[in-house]
Protein backbone atom coordinates (compact mmCIF):
# COMPACT_ATOMS: atom_id res chain seq x y z
CA UNK A 1 0.00 0.00 0.00
CA UNK A 2 1.30 3.45 -0.91
CA UNK A 3 0.32 6.94 0.08
CA UNK A 4 -0.77 9.77 -2.20
CA UNK A 5 1.73 10.92 -4.81
CA UNK A 6 2.16 14.27 -6.62
CA UNK A 7 -0.47 14.81 -9.32
CA UNK A 8 -0.21 18.56 -9.89
CA UNK A 9 2.44 21.18 -9.16
CA UNK A 10 2.22 24.92 -8.55
CA UNK A 11 5.29 26.80 -9.77
CA UNK A 12 6.08 30.43 -8.93
CA UNK A 13 8.94 31.53 -11.13
CA UNK A 14 11.62 28.87 -10.75
CA UNK A 15 10.27 27.62 -7.41
CA UNK A 16 7.99 24.67 -6.77
CA UNK A 17 5.63 26.37 -4.35
CA UNK A 18 2.89 23.79 -3.76
CA UNK A 19 2.02 20.19 -4.54
CA UNK A 20 -1.36 18.53 -4.94
CA UNK A 21 -1.04 14.88 -3.90
CA UNK A 22 -3.52 12.17 -4.72
CA UNK A 23 -4.32 8.85 -6.35
CA UNK A 24 -5.27 7.97 -9.93
CA UNK A 25 -6.17 4.76 -11.76
CA UNK A 26 -6.69 3.92 -15.43
CA UNK A 27 -8.60 0.67 -16.08
CA UNK A 28 -9.39 -1.25 -19.24
CA UNK A 29 -12.83 -2.52 -20.17
CA UNK A 30 -12.29 -5.71 -18.17
CA UNK A 31 -11.55 -3.71 -15.04
CA UNK A 32 -7.82 -4.45 -15.01
CA UNK A 33 -5.44 -1.68 -14.00
CA UNK A 34 -3.54 -0.26 -16.97
CA UNK A 35 -1.65 2.26 -14.86
CA UNK A 36 -1.93 3.68 -11.38
CA UNK A 37 -0.46 6.46 -9.29
CA UNK A 38 -0.61 6.32 -5.51
CA UNK A 39 -2.83 3.66 -3.93
CA UNK A 40 -5.49 1.98 -6.14
CA UNK A 41 -7.04 0.47 -3.01
CA UNK A 42 -7.59 3.85 -1.35
CA UNK A 43 -11.16 3.97 -0.05
CA UNK A 44 -12.91 7.06 -1.39
CA UNK A 45 -16.26 8.80 -1.52
CA UNK A 46 -16.73 9.52 -5.23
CA UNK A 47 -19.36 12.15 -4.54
CA UNK A 48 -21.03 13.41 -7.75
CA UNK A 49 -18.69 11.33 -9.91
CA UNK A 50 -20.97 8.39 -9.05
CA UNK A 51 -24.10 9.93 -10.59
CA UNK A 52 -23.88 7.78 -13.73
CA UNK A 53 -23.94 4.68 -11.52
CA UNK A 54 -26.88 6.03 -9.54
CA UNK A 55 -28.73 6.65 -12.81
CA UNK A 56 -28.38 3.07 -14.09
CA UNK A 57 -31.56 1.74 -12.37
CA UNK A 58 -33.51 4.67 -13.81
CA UNK A 59 -33.06 2.92 -17.17
CA UNK A 60 -32.77 -0.77 -16.25
CA UNK A 61 -36.02 -0.63 -14.24
CA UNK A 62 -37.92 0.66 -17.27
CA UNK A 63 -38.71 3.93 -15.49
CA UNK A 64 -36.93 6.16 -18.01
CA UNK A 65 -38.78 4.72 -20.99
CA UNK A 66 -42.11 4.63 -19.16
CA UNK A 67 -41.71 8.35 -18.40
CA UNK A 68 -40.58 9.11 -21.95
CA UNK A 69 -37.22 10.51 -20.87
CA UNK A 70 -34.92 11.73 -23.63
CA UNK A 71 -31.20 12.33 -23.77
CA UNK A 72 -31.50 15.73 -22.08
CA UNK A 73 -33.13 14.26 -18.98
CA UNK A 74 -30.59 11.42 -18.87
CA UNK A 75 -27.75 13.95 -19.03
CA UNK A 76 -29.36 15.96 -16.22
CA UNK A 77 -29.70 12.80 -14.13
CA UNK A 78 -25.88 12.60 -14.25
CA UNK A 79 -25.32 16.33 -13.86
CA UNK A 80 -23.86 18.72 -11.31
CA UNK A 81 -25.33 21.72 -13.07
CA UNK A 82 -24.87 25.46 -12.62
CA UNK A 83 -28.49 26.34 -11.93
CA UNK A 84 -28.68 28.24 -15.22
CA UNK A 85 -31.99 28.68 -17.03
CA UNK A 86 -31.16 25.79 -19.40
CA UNK A 87 -30.97 23.55 -16.34
CA UNK A 88 -33.79 24.81 -14.15
CA UNK A 89 -36.33 25.10 -16.98
CA UNK A 90 -35.71 21.50 -18.03
CA UNK A 91 -35.88 20.12 -14.50
CA UNK A 92 -39.10 22.06 -13.91
CA UNK A 93 -40.67 20.57 -17.06
CA UNK A 94 -39.50 17.11 -16.04
CA UNK A 95 -41.18 17.42 -12.66
CA UNK A 96 -44.32 18.82 -14.28
CA UNK A 97 -44.48 15.79 -16.58
CA UNK A 98 -44.29 13.54 -13.52
CA UNK A 99 -47.16 15.45 -11.89
CA UNK A 100 -44.73 16.58 -9.20
CA UNK A 101 -43.14 19.86 -8.14
CA UNK A 102 -40.25 21.53 -6.38
CA UNK A 103 -41.57 20.54 -2.94
CA UNK A 104 -41.19 16.86 -3.84
CA UNK A 105 -37.42 17.26 -4.14
CA UNK A 106 -35.24 16.50 -1.12
CA UNK A 107 -31.96 18.11 -2.27
CA UNK A 108 -32.34 21.52 -0.58
CA UNK A 109 -32.09 25.01 -2.11
CA UNK A 110 -28.82 26.30 -3.52
CA UNK A 111 -27.76 29.65 -4.94
CA UNK A 112 -26.93 29.14 -8.63
CA UNK A 113 -23.29 29.00 -9.68
CA UNK A 114 -24.36 30.38 -13.06
CA UNK A 115 -23.45 34.07 -12.85
CA UNK A 116 -26.38 35.49 -14.90
CA UNK A 117 -28.87 33.45 -12.88
CA UNK A 118 -27.24 34.48 -9.60
CA UNK A 119 -27.13 38.16 -10.54
CA UNK A 120 -30.78 38.09 -11.58
CA UNK A 121 -31.70 36.68 -8.18
CA UNK A 122 -29.70 39.36 -6.40
CA UNK A 123 -31.25 42.12 -8.50
CA UNK A 124 -34.77 40.88 -7.90
CA UNK A 125 -34.18 39.86 -4.26
CA UNK A 126 -35.28 36.32 -5.16
CA UNK A 127 -34.40 33.27 -3.08
CA UNK A 128 -33.13 30.07 -4.70
CA UNK A 129 -35.23 26.94 -4.56
CA UNK A 130 -34.42 23.22 -4.75
CA UNK A 131 -34.57 23.21 -8.55
CA UNK A 132 -31.50 25.47 -8.51
CA UNK A 133 -29.61 22.79 -6.58
CA UNK A 134 -26.82 21.37 -8.75
CA UNK A 135 -28.19 17.86 -8.07
CA UNK A 136 -31.83 18.58 -8.96
CA UNK A 137 -31.55 16.52 -12.16
CA UNK A 138 -30.30 13.51 -10.22
CA UNK A 139 -33.16 13.96 -7.76
CA UNK A 140 -35.68 14.23 -10.59
CA UNK A 141 -34.31 10.88 -11.72
CA UNK A 142 -34.77 9.49 -8.21
CA UNK A 143 -38.38 10.70 -8.21
CA UNK A 144 -38.97 9.13 -11.63
CA UNK A 145 -37.65 5.79 -10.39
CA UNK A 146 -39.58 6.07 -7.13
CA UNK A 147 -42.85 6.72 -8.94
CA UNK A 148 -42.21 3.77 -11.27
CA UNK A 149 -41.53 1.51 -8.27
CA UNK A 150 -44.58 2.91 -6.46
CA UNK A 151 -42.32 3.69 -3.51
CA UNK A 152 -42.76 6.40 -0.88
CA UNK A 153 -41.75 10.07 -1.11
CA UNK A 154 -38.66 9.94 1.15
CA UNK A 155 -36.43 8.65 -1.61
CA UNK A 156 -33.16 9.81 0.01
CA UNK A 157 -33.51 7.37 2.91
CA UNK A 158 -30.85 4.65 2.53
CA UNK A 159 -33.54 2.02 3.20
CA UNK A 160 -35.78 3.37 0.40
CA UNK A 161 -36.25 1.21 -2.71
CA UNK A 162 -34.62 3.90 -4.87
CA UNK A 163 -31.42 3.97 -2.81
CA UNK A 164 -31.32 0.19 -2.55
CA UNK A 165 -31.45 0.02 -6.36
CA UNK A 166 -28.69 2.63 -6.59
CA UNK A 167 -26.49 0.69 -4.18
CA UNK A 168 -27.00 -2.54 -6.11
CA UNK A 169 -26.02 -0.80 -9.35
CA UNK A 170 -23.02 0.84 -7.68
CA UNK A 171 -21.69 -2.41 -6.27
CA UNK A 172 -22.29 -4.30 -9.53
CA UNK A 173 -20.36 -1.72 -11.56
CA UNK A 174 -17.48 -1.36 -9.11
CA UNK A 175 -17.47 -5.13 -8.44
CA UNK A 176 -16.96 -4.38 -4.76
CA UNK A 177 -19.12 -4.39 -1.66
CA UNK A 178 -19.30 -0.83 -0.40
CA UNK A 179 -17.94 -0.40 3.15
CA UNK A 180 -20.53 2.28 3.88
CA UNK A 181 -21.73 5.71 2.93
CA UNK A 182 -21.57 9.39 3.77
CA UNK A 183 -24.44 11.84 3.29
CA UNK A 184 -23.83 13.97 0.22
CA UNK A 185 -24.39 17.71 -0.08
CA UNK A 186 -27.78 16.96 -1.63
CA UNK A 187 -28.74 14.69 1.33
CA UNK A 188 -28.64 11.41 -0.62
CA UNK A 189 -26.31 8.62 0.54
CA UNK A 190 -22.98 8.55 -1.28
CA UNK A 191 -21.43 5.10 -1.18
CA UNK A 192 -17.73 4.51 -0.67
CA UNK A 193 -15.52 2.24 -2.75
CA UNK A 194 -11.90 2.04 -3.76
CA UNK A 195 -10.33 4.17 -6.46
CA UNK A 196 -9.79 0.97 -8.46
CA UNK A 197 -13.47 0.22 -8.04
CA UNK A 198 -14.48 3.56 -9.55
CA UNK A 199 -11.98 3.21 -12.41
CA UNK A 200 -13.31 -0.32 -13.01
CA UNK A 201 -16.84 1.09 -13.20
CA UNK A 202 -15.70 3.70 -15.72
CA UNK A 203 -14.02 0.96 -17.74
CA UNK A 204 -17.34 -0.89 -17.69
CA UNK A 205 -19.09 2.19 -19.09
CA UNK A 206 -16.32 2.68 -21.67
CA UNK A 207 -16.63 -0.88 -23.00
CA UNK A 208 -20.42 -1.16 -22.63
CA UNK A 209 -20.97 -0.75 -26.39
CA UNK A 210 -19.29 -4.14 -26.91
CA UNK A 211 -22.04 -5.92 -24.94
CA UNK A 212 -25.82 -6.24 -25.29
CA UNK A 213 -27.06 -6.90 -21.74
CA UNK A 214 -29.52 -4.45 -20.20
CA UNK A 215 -27.05 -2.80 -17.81
CA UNK A 216 -24.48 -2.25 -20.56
CA UNK A 217 -27.17 -0.81 -22.82
CA UNK A 218 -28.16 1.57 -20.03
CA UNK A 219 -24.51 2.57 -19.53
CA UNK A 220 -24.19 3.41 -23.23
CA UNK A 221 -27.33 5.56 -23.13
CA UNK A 222 -26.08 7.53 -20.13
CA UNK A 223 -22.57 7.99 -21.48
CA UNK A 224 -23.87 9.11 -24.87
CA UNK A 225 -26.35 11.53 -23.27
CA UNK A 226 -23.58 13.15 -21.22
CA UNK A 227 -21.28 13.52 -24.22
CA UNK A 228 -24.12 14.84 -26.39
CA UNK A 229 -25.20 17.48 -23.86
CA UNK A 230 -22.06 18.67 -22.01
CA UNK A 231 -23.74 22.02 -21.29
CA UNK A 232 -26.36 20.19 -19.20
CA UNK A 233 -23.85 18.07 -17.29
CA UNK A 234 -22.14 21.15 -15.83
CA UNK A 235 -22.41 24.54 -17.55
CA UNK A 236 -20.51 27.29 -19.28
CA UNK A 237 -16.90 27.83 -18.07
CA UNK A 238 -16.95 24.49 -16.21
CA UNK A 239 -14.26 21.89 -16.85
CA UNK A 240 -16.66 19.00 -17.56
CA UNK A 241 -18.51 20.95 -20.23
CA UNK A 242 -15.49 22.54 -21.87
CA UNK A 243 -13.34 19.41 -21.92
CA UNK A 244 -16.10 17.22 -23.38
CA UNK A 245 -16.54 19.78 -26.15
CA UNK A 246 -12.77 19.88 -26.71
CA UNK A 247 -12.82 16.09 -27.21
CA UNK A 248 -15.58 16.42 -29.83
CA UNK A 249 -18.21 14.79 -27.58
CA UNK A 250 -16.41 11.41 -27.75
CA UNK A 251 -15.53 11.18 -24.05
CA UNK A 252 -17.74 11.61 -20.99
CA UNK A 253 -16.18 13.11 -17.87
CA UNK A 254 -17.63 13.99 -14.50
CA UNK A 255 -16.32 15.79 -11.47
CA UNK A 256 -17.26 15.22 -7.87
CA UNK A 257 -16.88 17.38 -4.79
CA UNK A 258 -13.58 17.34 -2.92
CA UNK A 259 -11.48 16.99 -6.08
CA UNK A 260 -12.78 13.75 -7.56
CA UNK A 261 -12.84 13.15 -11.30
CA UNK A 262 -13.77 10.29 -13.62
CA UNK A 263 -13.61 9.80 -17.37
CA UNK A 264 -15.20 7.31 -19.77
CA UNK A 265 -13.17 6.81 -22.96
CA UNK A 266 -15.10 4.47 -25.32
CA UNK A 267 -12.65 4.55 -28.25
CA UNK A 268 -9.93 3.22 -25.94
CA UNK A 269 -12.34 1.15 -23.79
CA UNK A 270 -10.71 2.72 -20.75
CA UNK A 271 -11.91 4.43 -17.61
CA UNK A 272 -10.17 6.87 -15.30
CA UNK A 273 -10.76 7.75 -11.67
CA UNK A 274 -8.70 10.17 -9.61
CA UNK A 275 -8.83 11.87 -6.24
CA UNK A 276 -6.71 14.80 -5.09
CA UNK A 277 -6.15 14.32 -1.38
CA UNK A 278 -6.46 17.97 -0.37
CA UNK A 279 -9.84 18.35 -2.09
CA UNK A 280 -8.68 21.21 -4.34
CA UNK A 281 -10.42 21.57 -7.71
CA UNK A 282 -7.46 23.08 -9.57
CA UNK A 283 -5.37 20.01 -8.82
CA UNK A 284 -8.06 17.58 -9.99
CA UNK A 285 -8.75 19.51 -13.20
CA UNK A 286 -5.04 19.64 -14.03
CA UNK A 287 -4.64 15.92 -13.37
CA UNK A 288 -7.68 14.78 -15.39
CA UNK A 289 -6.60 16.94 -18.34
CA UNK A 290 -3.13 15.41 -18.17
CA UNK A 291 -4.47 11.84 -18.16
CA UNK A 292 -6.80 12.55 -21.07
CA UNK A 293 -3.82 13.96 -22.99
CA UNK A 294 -1.87 10.85 -22.01
CA UNK A 295 -4.56 8.63 -23.57
CA UNK A 296 -4.47 10.68 -26.76
CA UNK A 297 -8.08 11.87 -26.64
CA UNK A 298 -7.40 15.49 -25.65
CA UNK A 299 -5.11 17.88 -27.52
CA UNK A 300 -2.43 19.22 -25.19
CA UNK A 301 -2.46 22.54 -27.03
CA UNK A 302 -6.23 23.02 -27.08
CA UNK A 303 -7.18 26.32 -25.36
CA UNK A 304 -9.49 24.43 -23.01
CA UNK A 305 -6.65 22.12 -22.00
CA UNK A 306 -4.31 25.04 -21.42
CA UNK A 307 -6.79 26.58 -18.95
CA UNK A 308 -6.20 23.59 -16.66
CA UNK A 309 -2.89 21.93 -17.60
CA UNK A 310 0.21 24.14 -17.71
CA UNK A 311 -2.19 26.97 -16.97
CA UNK A 312 -0.59 30.37 -16.34
CA UNK A 313 -0.99 32.00 -12.93
CA UNK A 314 -1.54 35.75 -13.34
CA UNK A 315 -1.43 38.25 -10.50
CA UNK A 316 -3.74 41.25 -10.05
CA UNK A 317 -1.53 43.46 -12.22
CA UNK A 318 -1.63 40.99 -15.06
CA UNK A 319 1.92 39.73 -14.48
CA UNK A 320 2.69 36.09 -15.22
CA UNK A 321 3.93 34.63 -11.92
CA UNK A 322 3.89 30.88 -12.51
CA UNK A 323 2.06 27.81 -13.77
CA UNK A 324 -0.15 24.90 -12.69
CA UNK A 325 1.51 21.82 -14.15
CA UNK A 326 0.85 18.07 -14.01
CA UNK A 327 3.39 16.17 -11.96
CA UNK A 328 6.26 14.58 -13.82
CA UNK A 329 5.24 11.26 -15.35
CA UNK A 330 1.52 11.95 -15.42
CA UNK A 331 1.34 12.93 -19.09
CA UNK A 332 3.99 10.59 -20.48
Amino acid sequence: MTGPVPLAEIWRGEFLESLHLGHAVICDGAGQIVQAWGNPDQVVLPRSSSKMLQALPLITSGAADAAGLGTEQLALACASHQGAAIHTQRVTRWLDDLGLGESDLRCGPQLPDDLPARMQMIKTDTSPCQIHNNCSGKHAGFLTLGKHLKAGPEYIDPSHAVQKACLDAFEDATQLTSPGYGIDGCSAPNYATTLHGMARAMGFFASAHTRSDSVSTAAVRLREAMALHPELVAGETRACTELMRAMNHKVAIKTGAEAFFVAIVPEKQMGIALKVADGTTRGAECAIAALLVRLGVLDADHPTTLKRMNAPIINRCGTLTGYIRPARGLVA
